[in-house]
């Protein structure tokens, strides 16, 4: 009898049964064993100002993984990420309802554990909001970060009250935690003021008339040899390829182009990432949920390269 290659081989997964962690990947919170990676989920959207329902987002983003398992390595890269990374999946956080201020107190109490272990953190909103506490995790353990932020938003709205997803890159700065001024915006396609604030930003028009390469030459020009948090709010793409947002605004990037943006930084030092602003509730056939999925994935092998560099 021919052996059933699904039982054993965890490199081979299903993409409808027993999807319970991003890409199959074990679900752990014990980072003593030695982890690359660990995916978690933010399942809040209290900050919200349109539409809510990304609480529902880090599951959303898990169940679409289950496109890529079945692959082998991620098309156009040439080796296997999890043949070089140890990823584990930490689950979502809980936190008391309607308190923001437990919320933050969870992501600083769980990014220490990771960030200490030597384990990456990539996160899955979610609303935007929760960059502006995972940033402060990071800060504790790398100082002060350049910002390399996709959005539709420049998220840079004054606003005295730290829980709204628009006033993460206002706050961010007065707090010491970035510098304005080797950090970088992309994909901004709402009113803003560049007299606001200091961030260099590559509009929607700019970015969808420019080559991949020339955006990932301005942000490498940008942020310099400063370590990197990475921030993508999903309404950076255009809403034909990620209907399922809280607030799309149309003329954004294609996912191939987000995606051939992100292949490029493989010399940056990036050492926190978010995905955030999936929702659900608003999806068609899991488009936007794949996209995010895919994005984390992409980052994952953005990781792995640097192993695989190495054992050239």
């Amino acid at each position: 009898m021919a052996k059933n290659k699904l039982i054993g081989d965890p490199t081979i997964i299903s993409m409808y049964a027993n999807q319970f962690s991003f890409l199959a990947r074990p679900l752990t919170r014990d980072m003593t064993q030695g982890f690359d990676a660990a995916i978690v989920g933010l399942p809040f959207d209290l900050a919200t100002t349109g539409r809510a329902g990304t609480r529902s987002g880090p599951n959303a983003v898990r169940q679409a993984s289950g496109n890529l398992g079945w692959e082998g390595r991620r098309w156009p890269w040439p080796f296997d990420a999890f043949k070089y990374l140890k990823v584990a999946d930490y689950g979502d956080l809980d936190f008391i309802p309607g308190n923001p201020d437990d919320l933050n107190r969870e992501i600083e109490h769980h990014a220490e554990k990771i960030i200490t272990s030597g384990t990456r953190m990539l996160s899955i909103g979610g609303d935007h909001y929760v960059a502006l506490p995972l940033i402060r995790a990071h800060f504790k353990h790398y100082g002060k970060m350049a910002l390399v932020h996709f959005d539709a938003h420049t998220d840079t709205y004054p606003n005295d009250t730290e829980i709204d997803h628009g006033s993460m890159f206002y706050h961010a700065p007065k707090q010491g935690l970035i510098d304005p001024e080797h950090s970088i915006q992309v994909g901004i396609r709402t009113e803003y003021r560049p007299e606001d604030h200091a961030f260099e930003v590559i509009d929607a028009a700019q970015a969808n008339d420019i080559s991949a390469d020339d955006i990932v030459a301005s942000i490498i020009k940008r942020v310099g040899d400063l370590p990197v948090y990475l921030s993508f709010d999903i309404d950076c793409l255009d809403p034909a390829y990620a209907p399922g947002t809280g607030t799309p605004v149309v003329g954004g990037l294609t996912t191939d182009k987000a995606l051939k943006i992100i292949r490029g930084l493989t010399d940056v030092n990036i050492v926190g990432f978010d995905l955030v602003e999936v929702n659900p509730a608003y999806d068609h056939a899991d488009i936007t949920a794949l996209a995010g999925a895919t994005i984390v994935l992409e980052f994952l092998y953005l990781l792995a390269h640097q192993k695989h560099q190495l054992s050239l």
